[in-house]
């Protein structure tokens, strides 16, 4: 057998035909067509939500990028990016609830956290978040979570809250809570990702 065929792929060939390599991924290989793509098709809370599509990664993404601007709006546009981008490790690897995560352990963390840092260079942020922007996207991600879990997953409001926590300082009825078809999704994902890196000043980031 030869040393090749002895190995292990570890690569996802995309749509936009780029190769990415999941133990050392560059950024060269991350196009925002093929993360659009994917989280679109990835389906929150592993697809148990009421309504007739899956609530998306990508819908969720949209959802934590506009809670964090309701909750800092003066947030810049590439902490508003970042948000935006909190969970596209996923379009590679898939959205695995936190309960499976804890059994997995820290090497999923580990493949995670280099996919993010290259996702991040590729558009133009530094690899990793300072600790004050993770934990305001943290926020946000929470929020987002506790309405997605009573409005769509079947939580109870006691249940959320002693997961999430309360959600304070964003009214509800502003969320996009309906979960949108794969298409509409993934279009409102590269639209808010053009929109901000736009005002970042650097369109040519999303070539």
């Amino acid at each position: 057998m030869s040393r090749d065929a002895a190995m292990p792929r570890v690569w996802q060939r995309m749509l936009s035909g780029r190769r990415l390599d999941l133990a050392d991924p560059s950024p060269f290989d991350i196009e925002i067509s093929d993360i659009a793509h994917g989280l679109a098709r990835v389906a929150r809370w592993n697809g148990q939500t009421r309504g007739d599509h899956a609530f998306s990664v990508a819908q969720h993404s949209v959802l934590v990028a506009e809670v964090a601007t309701v909750l800092s709006p003066e947030m810049p546009p590439a902490d508003r990016l970042a948000a935006l981008l909190h969970d596209a490790p996923e379009y590679v690897i898939g959205d695995m609830i936190s309960p499976f995560k804890a059994l997995v352990g820290g090497e999923y963390k580990a493949v995670e956290g280099r996919l993010l840092a290259a996702i991040h260079l590729r558009f133009g942020l530094p690899a990793e978040r300072p600790a004050a922007l993770t934990r305001a996207i943290k926020a946000a991600d929470k929020i987002a979570a506790f309405h997605e879990a009573t409005k769509l997953a079947g939580f109870g409001s006691a249940e959320a809250t002693s997961f999430f926590g309360r959600p304070r300082g964003v009214d509800p009825a502003r969320l996009s809570l309906e979960p949108w078809p794969t298409a509409l999704a993934q279009q409102r994902f590269l639209d808010t990702f053009g929109q901000l890196t736009a005002a970042m000043g650097g369109a040519a980031l999303s070539a």
